[in-house]
């Protein structure tokens, strides 16, 4: 993962930007104290965490790439940033209030033992918000019409909201809520399916080299077919068509919401 996002950071900034609906959302589900730290955890180039903390919320920010961590501490340097991962998170026992994780579980490789890790590193009593897509959503995405192979490839790093939701009461944390989010018109942080509503932007190079799936899970062969066919169906407006046969009231990404027990479950569960 560290390599890959060594080269995806090059540039990555002028597509991914902190959203401002998301950020307030991140703000009101965190319940911030005024005192205390918060981790970002996979925090890339810190576009959530600056966005934080410059509303007033302490924030530490923790990624296993040190290229975009360079970008993060040439953009705040008063930011305490670490190169670490989810799986050996570089910090005290109980050191932190609140802890988010914004479309990036899905890259951690063992999720159980971050789990472990980002229960160990809360106070009793923090929220654990995260910010991700499932396969019940992802496979309502109408990119699964010309870039189906991405897709598919794209789903089975997701884990299931059923999963998640286990892990996280096995390792220590209640679940207090989801919510779902459909991507709106406004959205400036440009993930996979940022361009729902704007199908034209996926024909920008530079829109989908922000996007791991667009450079990491997709054959050349796909991408040149898949974008022909998607131009041609913007111009002749077959699009909307299409967009329609692929909606869905599931939500198109989800906030997980947890919070770590007084007392953490040590251990780990069973695998098949």
């Amino acid at each position: 993962m560290t390599s890959k996002y060594n080269e995806i950071g090059t540039g990555y900034n002028r597509t991914r930007s902190a959203d401002a609906y998301l950020t307030g959302r991140f703000y009101s589900l965190l319940r911030p104290p005024h005192a205390g730290k918060n981790l970002d955890i996979g925090c890339g180039t810190g576009n959530y965490a600056i966005a934080l903390q410059n509303q007033g919320v302490n924030f530490v920010g923790i990624d296993p790439s040190e290229h975009m961590l360079d970008v993060a501490r040439y953009r705040n340097n008063s930011i305490d940033w670490r190169l670490g991962a989810a799986e050996a998170v570089p910090a005290l026992d109980g050191e932190f209030e609140n802890t988010i994780a914004m479309l990036t579980i899905h890259h951690w490789s063992d999720r159980q033992k971050a789990f472990g890790e980002i229960n160990r590193v809360l106070k009793p009593g923090g929220r654990f918000v995260i910010f991700t897509s499932c396969p019940d959503q992802m496979q309502h995405y109408w990119l699964n019409h010309y870039f189906p192979r991405m897709m598919a490839a794209s789903m089975c790093q997701m884990p299931t909201i059923e999963d998640l939701i286990s892990d996280l009461k096995y390792f220590g944390f209640r679940l207090i809520e989801t919510e779902k989010y459909d991507v709106r018109n406004d959205l400036t942080d440009f993930f996979l399916y940022a361009g729902k509503p704007r199908p034209t932007l996926y024909l920008e190079p530079a829109f989908r080299r922000g996007i791991s799936s667009f450079s990491s899970l997709i054959s050349p062969t796909e991408l040149t077919t898949g974008l022909r066919q998607l131009e041609k169906d913007i111009v002749t407006g077959d699009i909307t068509r299409i967009c329609e046969k692929y909606q869905s009231g599931a939500g198109d990404y989800m906030f997980i919401i947890a919070q770590k027990k007084p007392t953490a479950i040590e251990g780990s569960p069973s695998t098949s």
